[in-house]
């Protein structure tokens, strides 16, 4: 069927590494195309261990090399405040699995201050904003990025926008810092939702049989409130790639095989 661009796509493969190779290949076609005439994309990702093996599925890609990476900048949902070496740091397992592999200049890579960087968490939020304002259109005082990436936690929780708290709700700032995290480490660095929903394309990347309560709910068009996932929509497109097993929730009649 064809989907309109306000509908949830399901995209179903049998294993995290068959998942991690189909979104490899959707993230270099869209790279791609966003580039082709010199534009710039901007893209956000995303932490954790599905994060990270999608990224190196894009390094190990036999396209990657096509692509001209001095015209993609990077981002990230939410980042821990920890040490710039800590091994919980999205940045640091992104550059790892991809960014180090690829010919991406520095100043392309913009990462939230660590723990160590001589500033608090308030003010290494702060920084963050204005990084993305620096970047910002009329509209908005961040950029719109081509394709956000999200994972989601059994919880629902996407980015460190956890259920029922503040953070969620926030739609007055661009950035906002976490304390007391339910997940540590306690504190973090989000994106609130009006930047998350203002991306062209939102990719909700989920594997196991633990996440698939919190897919069904975010399809079923459960409170964002009470389930973040839920409140996550791009503007041309929202695809939630699954595993078989996060998918067992999830009617046939809403899996697509598109992006």
């Amino acid at each position: 069927m064809q989907a309109s661009s306000a509908e949830k796509l399901v995209v179903v493969e049998p294993t995290p590494s068959a998942l991690a190779d189909r979104v490899a290949q959707a993230f270099l076609t869209r790279v791609k195309a966003r580039t082709k005439n010199g534009r710039t994309a901007h893209i956000a990702l995303t932490g954790g261990s599905m994060g990270s093996t999608v990224l190196r599925a894009v390094a190990a890609h036999p396209k990657v090399n096509r692509i001209d990476w001095s015209l993609v900048h990077f981002w990230w949902g939410d980042e821990r405040f920890v040490a710039r070496d800590d091994q919980d740091r999205n940045a640091l397992q992104s550059r790892e699995s991809l960014l180090d592999h690829i010919t991406v200049p520095a100043e392309n890579i913009h990462e939230v201050a660590g723990a160590d960087s001589g500033l608090s968490l308030d003010e290494a939020a702060a920084a963050y904003a204005a990084e993305l304002a620096r970047f910002g259109g009329q509209e908005h005082a961040w950029p719109s990025f081509a394709v956000c990436f999200l994972g989601v936690g059994p919880d629902g929780h996407i980015a460190s926008l956890f259920p029922d708290r503040s953070e969620v709700t926030e739609t007055d700032a661009a950035v906002l810092p976490v304390r007391d995290s339910p997940k540590p480490p306690p504190e973090r660095v989000t994106l609130t939702r009006p930047v998350i929903n203002s991306s062209k394309r939102v990719w909700l990347v989920l594997t196991g049989a633990d996440k698939a309560s919190a897919l069904g709910l975010a399809l079923a068009g459960a409170s964002y409130t009470n389930v973040p996932a839920a409140g996550a929509k791009g503007r041309k497109r929202t695809i939630f790639f699954v595993d078989q097993a996060a998918a067992s929730e999830v009617s046939e009649d809403l899996i697509e095989q598109v992006y």
